[in-house]
């Protein structure tokens, strides 16, 4: 299916996934094959280049390796964490282009501000130039992925599914995002109808009118 999406005309940058995904090499050589950068969670025993464990990696970190980031928003606000960065070294294979670097590799930390023992981890495959803050951003994408994932399931039935061939799962999922994307869609378009009949004016005195995007202030005529 990630074969299929990437060769379709989408434009795709970026594949994010949680550590079910992530710590799968062949996923992640596939994608660097590609040309696509990933910022994928793994679990903190993952193996990393200048250490057996990714954990071992920020175990030392110093306290101005953390900084405070938004990874997107949430039902309650901004999702601040502590993030770390670790510049990780260069696959010549994947990583150049002749003998010019182009893909840089890093690990990532994320710390929970209120908990600090509580810490997830990611590995990055990316542009030469990006920054941090656009790989965090990349990492909190997959909340609004799980939510959209949770809504199907809840409105259309994304997990109610008694199949044993794949031919089979991939109708009732084609057909239940289907479904959502048509619900999500309907309900952006009542959003903004509704919107637009609390901005009407009502029966009233008033000499404002709105005529297409803009107001007027219209004159009564002359009198005869």
């Amino acid at each position: 299916m990630v074969l299929r999406a990437l060769a379709s005309p989408l434009p795709i940058a970026w594949v994010t996934a949680d550590s079910a995904y992530g710590q799968d090499n062949r996923l992640r050589r596939m994608l660097e094959q590609s040309g696509v950068g990933y910022v994928l969670a793994v679990p903190k025993s993952q193996f990393t280049a200048g250490c057996s464990r990714i954990e071992g990696l920020f175990a030392q970190a110093p306290d101005e390796a953390w900084e405070k980031i938004s990874c997107g928003d949430g039902a309650k606000g901004p999702r601040v964490y502590h993030w770390a960065a670790v510049r990780l070294p260069a696959v010549a294979e994947f990583d150049y282009q002749g003998e010019v670097p182009y893909r840089m590799r890093w690990a990532l930390a994320r710390r929970s501000v209120s908990n600090p023992d509580e810490i997830a981890y990611f590995l990055a495959y990316a542009p030469l130039h990006v920054t941090v803050q656009e790989l965090v951003r990349v990492a909190g994408a997959r909340w609004a992925i799980e939510e959209c994932f949770q809504a199907a399931k809840n409105e259309c039935g994304l997990d109610q599914y008694e199949v044993r061939r794949y031919t089979g799962w991939y109708r009732h999922i084609t057909l239940a995002m289907l479904a959502h994307a048509f619900l999500a869609a309907t309900a952006h378009q009542a959003g903004e109808k509704g919107a637009e009949q609390v901005r009407r004016p009502g029966p009233s005195g008033s000499q404002w009118r709105r005529f297409g995007d803009s107001w007027q202030l219209v004159f009564p005529g002359p009198r005869t």
